[in-house]
């Protein structure tokens, strides 16, 4: 019998870090790997690291750096009813028909919004926007609703929303609906003219990963090409690709396949700063370099999110599809205004729902929490907050007399929607959906326990909450002097990183803690250094929820070992290193 082998040493032996994470480092087999692509393609060391990490090989080293659209992008038509959908489409702009966007309220159904209505106006057509109230109307289309657009319009197109709509679409018999979207679609599809989603139950699965505005703009594109074959000119679509790199990142899309060439491109067109309601939020926010796709999750994304959570649903569609500078000034002055209310109301029931999750227990399958009057615009927030800190998925309610509403977030590998949409079949739930990694349910009161037993049982045969410590992989170490712009540069030739392709992790070994204070509410600011005179600053995020924040701000000259992601920030007119923190560990003396 072959003996085991032996497990691999924690990195820079941190078995318990002050997150409570073992930290790992590439595997000898991968740092060969790493080495070998550094002889055969003569690339950075810190580039071949990453390569290695997503198994690229040699051949497909520069392909991979410089992903092209024309290569990846998908032919629409492999999707099912998709020529259905593009076909009606036209007919209603050649026609000069009356047409209706009903869009969900988050940033992928605003974005999705605002690809039609560009498109639409670049060929002088409107439409009339329909974004639900989140607190009066719920989640997707609704019957009263549907039935009075479709009493006024001769087309309605369903953006992000929809797939699970069998009443609502039913009632909108008076028009035509047309339907591009990506959750988890049913057994049965609700009797639209056309659904178009990579993620029904009769797809090949290949496309799945696509958030809603891709999927729109792929309906655009076989649009473009029906418009062609008569002669007809056709909008610019490559210059759209801004909306859809929002959405993707937004959307905690994995940034795989076509996603990477659309995010890539897509923060291309968005330096040019062409698209006057991203360009006023972008400034509002204080963004004074061009974007990455951090920027784009969590500087412009929640932004963008504000007016559907706590404010006017939809204010985010309008300002990205807005064309007159002051009135998207305005716009994105409101929703500065909505997010920092967001934040507000997102503390008061994050603290409420963590000391809850606490009493409940966290090391079940699913971390979960119910309050009366909880904001249903933060619950999805703070479920993502708890999965963050627990590292299981996590759902948060919000009740209301019988009923409650709820969001819930999920981890790598466990497939939330699903479950979600099972317990919705089984009757536990009045109605619930999503996808692999975020889902929303109606529950009623009484069938709450039952409901989070049921669907922690479901999440267990997943593997959620299996295994022992979470590991924070480590991707090499380094020393402060050698953390420069250069090598971010360098590293950001890999990108653009986000879901399914971070970027990379560097451990700062030994370091000193010169100084470490909390600002802005339970972040905490560091400066540290070897002791040689490099130094770097720092920044942890929601530092003082975690022992990370009171441990390093009470050092007592302790040192520490430091892991995290670099970034380049410019205040000042420069540019220098950051390091954003996301653990640490005592380095031992």
């Amino acid at each position: 019998m072959a003996k085991d082998l032996p497990p691999i040493p924690a990195f820079l032996g941190v078995d318990t870090s002050l997150q409570g994470r073992v930290w790992t480092g590439p595997s000898e087999a991968r740092l060969r790997q790493s080495q070998a692509l550094e002889q055969e393609t003569g690339l950075p060391e810190a580039v071949c690291r990453i390569l290695a990490a997503r198994d690229v090989s040699a051949a497909e080293a520069d392909a991979f750096l410089d992903p092209k659209l024309r290569d990846l992008l998908p032919d629409p038509r492999q999707l099912r009813d998709m020529e259905k959908a593009a076909a009606r489409l036209v007919a209603a702009v050649s026609a000069r028909e009356t047409i209706a966007i009903f869009a969900d309220y988050d940033v992928d159904g605003g974005t999705s919004a605002a690809l039609l209505l560009d498109w639409l106006r670049q060929q002088g057509r409107d439409a009339t926007l329909y974004v639900p109230d989140r607190i009066d109307e719920g989640y997707g289309p609704n019957a009263p609703a549907m039935s009075d657009l479709a009493a006024r319009h001769d087309l309605i197109i369903c953006v992000d929303c929809g797939t699970l709509s069998h009443d609502a679409i039913a009632a909108a018999k008076a028009a035509d609906v047309v339907i591009l979207d990506h959750h988890l679609g049913g057994e049965t599809l609700p009797d639209a003219l056309a659904v178009v989603n990579p993620n029904r139950q009769d797809e090949s699965g290949d496309l799945a990963h696509l958030c809603a505005a891709a999927v729109v703009f792929l309906t655009l594109v076989e649009a473009n090409r029906q418009m062609k074959t008569t002669g007809a000119n056709t909008p610019n679509l490559m210059n759209m690709l801004d909306l859809v790199a929002l959405a993707t990142v937004a959307d905690v899309a994995p940034l795989i396949g076509v996603n990477r060439a659309l995010v890539r491109q897509g923060l291309k067109i968005m330096a040019n700063r062409a698209r006057v309601g991203l360009t006023s939020l972008a400034d509002r926010a204080g963004l004074n370099t061009a974007p990455t796709s951090y920027h784009l999750g969590y500087v412009l994304g929640p932004r963008v999110n504000a007016g559907g959570r706590v404010g006017r649903a939809d204010l985010g569609a309008r300002l990205l599809s807005a064309t007159n500078p002051d009135e998207a000034q305005a716009m994105a002055d409101r929703l500065e205004e909505f997010n920092a209310d967001r934040r507000e109301i997102e503390a008061e029931v994050r603290a409420a729902a963590l000391a809850q999750a606490e009493e409940r227990g966290l090391d079940a399958p699913l971390v979960w929490a119910a309050g009366e009057g909880w904001h249903p615009g933060v619950v999805g927030i703070v479920a993502a907050r708890l999965k963050e800190s627990t590292h299981r998925p996590a759902v948060v309610i919000g009740l209301e007399g019988d009923e409650g509403k709820g969001s819930g977030r999920s981890i790598r590998g466990v497939d939330l929607g699903a479950s979600i949409q099972r317990l919705a079949a089984e009757g536990l739930l009045i109605k619930g959906g999503g996808h692999k990694m975020a889902a929303g349910l109606t529950v009623a009161r009484d069938q709450l326990e039952a409901a989070m037993t049921r669907l922690s049982e479901l999440l267990a045969k997943q593997g959620a909450g299996a295994g022992g410590p979470r590991e924070l992989p480590i991707d090499a170490a380094l020393m402060p002097g050698a953390a420069t712009p250069e090598l971010i540069r360098k590293i950001e030739a890999a990108g653009p990183f986000g879901q399914s392709a971070p970027a990379p992790r560097f451990a700062f070994p030994d370091m000193a803690i010169l100084h470490a204070r909390e600002v802005g509410t339970g972040h905490l600011k560091l400066s540290f250094g070897d002791g040689l005179g490099a130094r770097l600053d720092g920044i942890a995020f929601g530092a003082f929820d975690t022992a990370l924040g009171p441990a390093l701000s009470n050092h007592g000259g302790k040192r520490f070992h430091l892991a995290g992601r670099l970034e380049i920030s410019h205040w000042g007119g420069r540019e220098k290193v950051e390091l954003r923190l996301e653990d640490a560990a005592p380095a031992s003396s």
